[in-house]
């Protein structure tokens, strides 16, 4: 195909396609594709959902609502070889991956996309991305900035670029970038197009960036739990993914100093607490009202802004049953009262029934002196039929046990696994599942 000589946001597209090709683009063949040459990307691109919007340039993932989104552009798409797609969403994964989505952006937030699609393309075979990205070592694509001052100071960042290393990190880059003197004056003056001009037009300050691949706009639109909790969902998929390929000696075409690098944020130590009340987090109901009290971002003092409230039903059913011991019950206890000073939640014993007689709310910020009501037998099934039962009672489900007793099946709802200390589920986990394992230090959360 002939090669195109337009722009969509100032990124030069790869080549020319029809509207007709455009319309029947579809990115699942790929996704298809990916998992059996890619398995790593494969297993996190699984829990990110997909969102057509060919109302974007090119692509960009995001969180909303604690969920993972990647929204990309069928034009963008279509016009791309097929490596090139690889290699932009791969270029999505690290994003993720090394938390660019949900760390704070360093201000002047056009710098810092620039510090981070730099610090992540240079992991990607050069043939996989569309020519015209961001890499250390080479110069900027140029071709479409047409205003003399703008140009000016994009060659100069340019030369800067083509000098620095490949494999630093965003960090790196960024402070390199700001000790330059052209950097200075682009913030003091800013530069026509960028930062805020006419190529702004999502309004969030950050504009277009030649050899930019996506869009960052949108990334602080988050509350501290809310990224609290994406982090975790992301490092829960990076996990399974690193164990997923180290299993099946299968990587892909990752080199294996980055596969060191996975391997180590995979394995990073996490407190078994912080990943019970991100489960808790995780199943919140996200509730949204207007209000002109909050400033609007995007249109301020035009438009109300946005205020959330969360809210959470979750059922904690606690194992009375004989196997698990008084001390594990005034542990499992202390853990909860832990719990409850984040969120209101039911508690409900059970050994080889469900207790709904001694059921009770603990609301937030109570303490409960540890009570055993049962000392009977255990029955997973028994709760699992219960969950079915009351099905809209419970956004999600914790049980507390020793692991001891048959396979319930898949639950209704989310369900999270909490063991006493120096135990373990008897059968695998329900794909989906989260199992911690409770210890008086930290420990690694497993999961299905």
């Amino acid at each position: 195909m002939a090669k195109k000589d337009s722009t969509a946001n100032n990124i030069p597209v790869e080549t020319e396609v029809s509207q007709a090709e455009v319309d029947a683009f579809d990115i699942q063949p790929h996704l298809v594709n990916m998992l059996l040459t890619e398995p790593f990307f494969a297993e996190i691109m699984r829990n990110i959902t997909k969102v057509r919007d060919d109302k974007m340039p090119t692509a960009g993932v995001t969180v909303k609502d604690t969920d993972l989104y990647l929204y990309w552009s069928g034009k963008f798409f279509a016009g791309l070889k097929s490596q090139e797609i690889f290699g932009v969403l791969k270029h999505e994964c690290y994003h993720l991956i090394f938390n660019h989505c949900t760390t704070r952006r360093l201000d002047p937030h056009f710098i810092h996309n620039i510090a981070t699609d730099l610090a992540i393309n240079c992991l990607i075979p050069e043939d996989e991305l569309p020519k015209f990205c961001l890499r250390p070592g080479k110069p900027l694509d140029l071709s479409k900035v047409t205003d003399p001052k703008a140009l000016a100071q994009w060659t100069a960042i340019s030369e800067k670029i083509k000098s620095f290393p490949e494999k630093e990190s965003s960090e790196w880059y960024f402070g390199q970038l700001m000790d330059d003197p052209t950097i200075q004056q682009m913030m003091t003056e800013g530069a026509p197009g960028f930062g805020g001009g006419p190529g702004d037009p999502d309004g969030e300050g950050e504009g277009s960036v030649p050899g930019q691949i996506d869009q960052h706009g949108g990334w602080d639109n988050m509350t501290d739990e809310e990224r609290q909790i994406a982090e975790h969902k992301v490092k829960e998929a990076l996990r399974k993914a690193v164990k997923q390929c180290d299993r099946n000696g299968q990587w892909g075409t990752i080199p294996a100093s980055t596969r060191e690098e996975l391997r180590r944020l995979a394995s990073d130590v996490v407190d078994w607490k912080k990943v019970l009340q991100n489960f808790v987090g995780t199943r919140q109901r996200m509730n949204k009202s207007h209000t002109m009290r909050k400033i609007n971002r995007k249109y301020p003092y035009i438009h109300p802004g946005v205020q959330r409230s969360h809210t959470a039903h979750i059922g904690v059913f606690v194992d009375m049953s004989g196997s698990v011991s008084d001390a594990d019950l005034e542990q499992v206890y202390a853990v909860l009262g832990s719990l409850a000073k984040k969120v209101t939640f039911t508690f409900i014993p059970f050994d080889y029934t469900v207790d709904e007689a001694n059921a009770f709310e603990w609301k937030k910020g109570k303490k409960r002196d540890a009570i055993r009501f049962r000392s009977g037998g255990t029955s997973f099934i028994a709760v699992n039929e219960y969950v079915k039962k009351n099905r809209d009672m419970f956004d999600g489900v914790v049980i507390c046990t020793d692991g001891e007793a048959e396979d319930p099946g898949p639950s209704p709802v989310k369900r999270c696994w909490v063991l006493v200390p120096g135990t373990k589920l008897i059968f695998p986990a329900t794909p989906g599942d989260v199992v911690v394992s409770m210890d008086k230090a930290k420990a690694k959360p497993q999961a299905a």
